[in-house]
């Protein structure tokens, strides 16, 4: 796709070059740049995730950022509580696993239908892990 975009920007960039419009060149050699960088910050960030794993023993939550850093948090199911903030209009806000005096937010980055459906089918495993 990039390449396409190269070779539109540069026909159209060659056909105001010879009409004397110069200038204009170097906007479309702009537009290139700013496309590749679009596209590469969205390649980073889809390097990112998370894992959740909740078996009877352990509610395991494990965050990769896209830099390839992971955090990985541990609740006992047992003591775990699934909080979710919703608006009226947008849907699901914010979602985390709380115990004791630790916090762990989760499915940040989902879409709203996928926020749902991921809160639905979480709070029926922990409530699974609770009754054994």
């Amino acid at each position: 796709m990039m390449a396409g975009f190269c070779i539109v920007s540069l026909v159209t960039g060659s056909l105001f070059l010879m009409n004397g419009a110069w200038p204009v060149v170097g906007f479309f050699g702009l537009d290139v740049l700013v496309l590749w960088w679009a596209f590469s910050a969205n390649y980073r960030a889809a390097k990112a995730r998370e894992e959740v794993c909740v078996t009877r023993t352990d509610c395991a939550i494990r965050k990769t950022s896209p830099k390839g850093i992971v955090r990985e948090a541990h609740h006992n199911p047992f003591f775990a509580h699934f909080h979710v903030s919703r608006h009226e209009e947008i849907g699901i806000t914010r979602m985390s696993v709380d115990s004791r005096n630790v916090s762990t937010e989760i499915g940040s980055f989902l879409n709203p239908d996928d926020k749902d459906s991921f809160a639905e089918a979480f709070r029926r495993a922990l409530i699974t892990a609770k009754r054994g």
